[in-house]
C-alpha cells in the first residue's frame, strides 16, 4: 500500500483530491493533508509517504522549497505537483528536483489518475527491479558457499582437477598465489557425546565467527563431518607464503578467545597444514593438518598445531600414499569390489614392505584412510558411522585383515544404497518437484529435502532421468502453463505466477524456447 500525503493552501483542493483518489485508486491510501511547506516538511519527516502531491504556489515555504527540503532527507519520496500557472519557470525548477510529474489546476479527474498510476507503476517497477536483484545476490552468493563447500570436499579427497588458484582468484577479485588447510576438530569434554544439535550450533558459529574475524584472508569453509570442519585459506600475496603461520596464528587467537566466551560444552582443537602454490597439492595440506589433529589428542593441554615437513621415514612416498587413496576412493564411490580389494592389496603391500613402518604409522595412515572414506559417503548422502578400531600394539596383518573388512563393509552399503537407496531418493525428489513446482523452489532445497549433497544429488539426476534439475522444473512447469492455457479466463501473467515464475517476460522467453511459440501464440492455436 502506497502512502500519500496532500500538501495544498487551500482546503477545497486537498478534499477534492483526497476524494478523488481514495474513491478511484486501489494500493493507495491517503495518510494525511498538509496547507503548507512548512507542515509538508514535518509530515514527511514523521510519516515518510511514497508519494507527495505538492502545491506550489503557497504562502512562506512554497512548495519548491519544499520539495528541495524534503529530498534531503527523504531522497526516495516521489512528487506530483500541482499549479494554476503554467509557467515553463516554474516547471523548470522543479524538473531540476527531479520531478517528472506537473498538473495544472483545475486538475481534471483523469489527469490525477493517470499521473497518480505513473508515478506508482515507476515505484513498484523499481522495487521489484530491487527485490529481483536482492534475490540474485542471495541466489549468487549461496551458489558461490555451496560451490566453495564442495571444491573444498573435492581437496580432502584429492580430486582437484577442474579449477585452479588463477580461475578462484578472477571469482574472488583478488590474486591468489598459494593456500593451506586449517582443520577445526570440536570434542565433548566429558563421556556423553555431543548431539548433532551441538555440532551443527558450532559450525553455524564457527563460519559467522570466521567471516568476522577474516578481514583480509580469503577462505573457504567445508561442510561439517565427524565434528570436524576444515577451511581453506588462501594467500593473496606471495608474502602472505611465508609469514602464513603470523597469519594463522592470528585468527586461532581470535577463534579461541571468542570460543571461551561462547562457553560450548567442549574442547576446540585446531591442525593447521602447510601452504601450497598449486590446487591439486593442497590434499597434502589437508593431510598434515589432520596428522597435527591426531597428535594434539595425545597432547591435551595443546590446542593447535601447525604441522612440520615429513621426512621420508615417516610414510611411504606421500605422493604414491595420495594417489592410492585416490583411486581407492573412486572405486567404493563405484561399488567396485575387485577394483577395491586391488588397490588395497597394493596399499598394504607399500606398507609391509617397508623396513621403517611400524604399528602406529600404519595404525595413522588407515585412520587417515578411513576418515577419507567417511567425509566421501558423508557427500555422497550416505549414513555409515562404523569404523574399526586398530591398536597400534596389532601386528600389521591383524590391521590389515581389519582394514580390508572394513572396505568391503562400505563397498557393499554403497552398492545397497546405489542400487536402493540413491534410486527412491531421486523418485522422492521427482515428486517433491511435481508437487511444489509453482513455488520458489532450487536445486539445493530439493537436496536437502531428500537428504543428499547438492553436487551429488544434480550429477544424480542427470544420470539417472537424463536431464538437469532446472530442466525437468522447466518441463513441469511448461506442461501445467500449457493446461491452463485453455481456461480462456486466466491471464497469461496470472498463469506466469501460477507455476512458479515471478516475471512474464522470462515465463515467455522460456515458453517459446521450449514449444516453438510465445504463449500468446500458443494460445490462440490451442483456443481456437
Amino acid at each position: 500500500m502506497l502512502k500519500i500525503l496532500i500538501v495544498d493552501d487551500e482546503v477545497l483542493e486537498r478534499t477534492a483530491l483526497t476524494k478523488i483518489i481514495s474513491s478511484s485508486s486501489e494500493g493507495v491510501m491517503v495518510i494525511g493533508e498538509a496547507p503548507n511547506g512548512r507542515i509538508a516538511i514535518e509530515m514527511a519527516t514523521e510519516h515518510n509517504p511514497d508519494i507527495i502531491f505538492m502545491d506550489i504556489k503557497m504562502p512562506g515555504i512554497d512548495g519548491v522549497q519544499a520539495v528541495k527540503a524534503i529530498k534531503k532527507t527523504n531522497p526516495g519520496i516521489r512528487f506530483i505537483m500541482v499549479s494554476a500557472f503554467n509557467t515553463f519557470e516554474y516547471a523548470k525548477e522543479v524538473m531540476q528536483q527531479g520531478v517528472k510529474e506537473y498538473i495544472l489546476k483545475p486538475s481534471r479527474k483523469q489527469d490525477i489518475l493517470a499521473s497518480l498510476k505513473r508515478v506508482s507503476d515507476e515505484i513498484f517497477e523499481e522495487s521489484k527491479q530491487r527485490e529481483e536483484q536482492q534475490n540474485l545476490r542471495e541466489s549468487l552468493d549461496r551458489a558461490v558457499s555451496i560451490a566453495q563447500k564442495e571444491w573444498v570436499s573435492t581437496v580432502l579427497v584429492n580430486q582437484v582437477q577442474d579449477i585452479t588458484f588463477d580461475e578462484w582468484g578472477q571469482l574472488l577479485g583478488v590474486e591468489i598465489t598459494s593456500g593451506y588447510i586449517m582443520l577445526f576438530s570440536l570434542r565433548s569434554k566429558g563421556k556423553i557425546e555431543l548431539t548433532a544439535e551441538e555440532k551443527q550450533s558450532w559450525y553455524f558459529w564457527l563460519k559467522d565467527t570466521l567471516n568476522s574475524v577474516m578481514i583480509k584472508q580469503e577462505m573457504m569453509v567445508g561442510p561439517l563431518t565427524d565434528s570436524q570442519v576444515p577451511v581453506l585459506f588462501l594467500c593473496k600475496k606471495a608474502t602472505e607464503k611465508v609469514h602464513f603461520k603470523t597469519n594463522a596464528q592470528a585468527v586461532i587467537d581470535n577463534l579461541n578467545s571468542l570460543f571461551e566466551k561462547k562457553h560450548f560444552n567442549a574442547e576446540l582443537r585446531i591442525g593447521v597444514g602447510l601452504p601450497y602454490n598449486h590446487a591439486p597439492e593442497l590434499n597434502k595440506s589437508y593431510l598434515e593438518a589432520l596428522m597435527a589433529i591426531q597428535h594434539l589428542t595425545k597432547t591435551p593441554n595443546r590446542k593447535y598445531l601447525f604441522a612440520v615437513k615429513q621426512g621420508s621415514a615417516e610414510l611411504p612416498s606421500l605422493s604414491g600414499v595420495l594417489e592410492i587413496e585416490k583411486k581407492l576412493l573412486e572405486a567404493i564411490r563405484q561399488g567396485d569390489v575387485n577394483q577395491v580389494l586391488f588397490i588395497f592389496e597394493s596399499f598394504a603391500t607399500m606398507l609391509a614392505e617397508d623396513k621403517n613402518i611400524k604399528g602406529a604409522l600404519v595404525k595413522k595412515s588407515f585412520d587417515e584412510m578411513f576418515i577419507l572414506v567417511s567425509r566421501m559417503l558423508h557427500d555422497l548422502g550416505i549414513s555409515y558411522e562404523r569404523t574399526p578400531a586398530v591398536e597400534e600394539s596389532e601386528d600389521i596383518m591383524e590391521i590389515f585383515e581389519k582394514g580390508k573388512a572394513h572396505l568391503l563393509a562400505v563397498v557393499h552399503h554403497v552398492q545397497i544404497w546405489r542400487n536402493d537407496h540413491a534410486k527412491g531418493m531421486l523418485y522422492k525428489a521427482k515428486e517433491y518437484i511435481e508437487t511444489h513446482y509453482a513455488e520458489s523452489i532450487t536445486l539445493e532445497l530439493v537436496a536437502e529435502y531428500v537428504e543428499l549433497s547438492p553436487y551429488y544429488f544434480s550429477k544424480l539426476f542427470k544420470d539417472r532421468f537424463g536431464m538437469t534439475f532446472i530442466d525437468y522444473l522447466t518441463e513441469i512447469r511448461i506442461r501445467h502453463a500449457k493446461a491452463e492455457m485453455v481456461d480462456p479466463g486466466k491471464s497469461l501473467k496470472e498463469i506466469c505466477y501460477s507455476i512458479g515464475y515471478k516475471d512474464p517476460n522470462y515465463f515467455s522467453r522460456v515458453f517459446k524456447k521450449h514449444t516453438g511459440l510465445s504463449p500468446t501464440e500458443f494460445r490462440k492455436v490451442t483456443v481456437s
